[in-house]
């Protein structure tokens, strides 16, 4: 069983995703892609994914959360194409507000990059 203390989460950009590491072994991802909006940068997030041996410790929602975060302080905003993303979101409503909306070229663009 894993400690607390060997979870950490780190952005990939060359790879175009936040990673949820078990000390040096990636356990999950939260994929993205830039975008270019009309308020400005925008990271629209559209896959996220955590091993099957770690389901049920709220890994996910810490990769989210943590994505996200870090997404915001940077100054760009967070389209949530990707269901749990959007179910997180729903679920945590002092995030919403800094949420952009999701529009067809943010589909598109996923579509396009094969991520859908």
């Amino acid at each position: 069983m894993e400690t607390e203390a060997t979870i950490t989460v780190r952005n990939t950009p060359q790879h175009r995703r936040y990673e949820i590491l078990d000390g040096d072994a990636v356990i999950g991802k939260a994929h993205y892609l830039p975008h270019d909006g009309p308020k400005g940068p925008e990271r629209i997030f559209y896959h996220t994914t955590v091993s099957d041996d770690y389901a049920g410790q709220g890994l996910a929602a810490r990769l989210v959360q943590e994505s996200l975060d870090d997404t915001l302080a940077a100054g760009i905003a967070v389209v949530p194409v990707c269901p749990y993303v959007r179910t997180w979101l729903r679920k945590h409503p002092d995030y919403q507000q800094r949420t952009a909306t999701v529009r067809p070229e943010h589909l598109a663009a996923v579509e396009h990059a094969g991520g859908q």
